[in-house]
């Protein structure tokens, strides 16, 4: 089956690095045209990832509403109409029991995780999705479907994110909007656990390994492509088989 985004506009959050570098170059490959937007990003990012195709960045902070609008601006500026909006950023400034935290690492974590979802896609459908339907993808986490540790603040956001894809899967069709719960990925943003878990749960997991930011990547390609027009409202978990009781 061939996935292909020939012609679609796509605006990737988070994007410098990780999964959303991930989701950029494959999209690119798939023949969309991408902005890639990250808080510190510059054009270099492109150059270095190997990123061949109609890329740009744009440098934003995600939790920002009024950069939310004037990236989305830039974007139908430079390429035309948004086709695709992947909400990818995300921060965890708090490791610890959930009534430990502050109320300012609270705060943020919401904003990047939560409230920058919402106004980003309340940004590209006012500036046009409303009347050209197009896909939402938010990328949620397992961790928003369990309880895990010292995630719980964190996991509070992606649980909310998950149900803010199915609400708003009702409210914006035809615009489908989907969700992708990756477990435990390579990345600087989970180095921590990957470093210290990483191979303990890797050889617990039925497919023997933790993932790499491809693995999620390839899935956010077939959920905004036309190959999966009939699928809204939902979260994909993808993890490995985590959620895979062995005998």
């Amino acid at each position: 089956m061939d996935v292909r985004l020939d012609g679609k506009v796509a605006l990737i959050t988070g994007a410098s690095k990780g999964i959303g570098l991930a989701m950029a170059k494959m999209y690119a490959e798939a023949g969309a045209s991408v902005m890639m937007v990250s808080r510190k990003i510059g054009p270099d990012v492109v150059s270095d990832a190997g990123i061949v195709g109609d890329v740009q960045t744009y440098a934003a902070n995600t939790g920002d509403v009024e950069q939310g609008r004037a990236c989305v601006a830039a974007t139908i500026e430079r390429f035309g109409p948004i086709d695709i909006l992947v909400n990818n950023a995300a921060t965890n400034p708090y490791y610890g029991p959930s009534l430990g935290v502050d109320e300012a690492r609270f705060d943020k974590t919401f904003q990047v995780n939560l409230r920058g979802p919402l106004f980003w896609t309340q940004a590209v459908w006012d500036a046009g999705m409303k009347d050209r339907p197009g896909v939402i993808i938010n990328v949620a986490s397992v961790g928003g479907l369990r309880t895990e540790g010292a995630l719980g603040i964190y996991n509070l956001t992606k649980a909310a994110l998950i149900h803010m894809t199915r609400q708003l899967a009702a409210e914006l069709g035809p615009t489908r909007v989907v969700g992708i719960a990756p477990g435990l990925v390579k990345t600087d943003f989970a180095k921590v656990l990957v470093d210290n878990y990483g191979d303990r749960l890797a050889a617990a997991l039925p497919l023997g390994r933790i993932g790499v930011p491809d693995d999620i990547a390839a899935l956010a390609t077939f959920l905004a492509s036309d190959r999966a027009s009939w699928i809204t409202g939902e979260t994909y978990v993808i993890d490995g088989g985590a959620g895979v009781k062995s005998s």
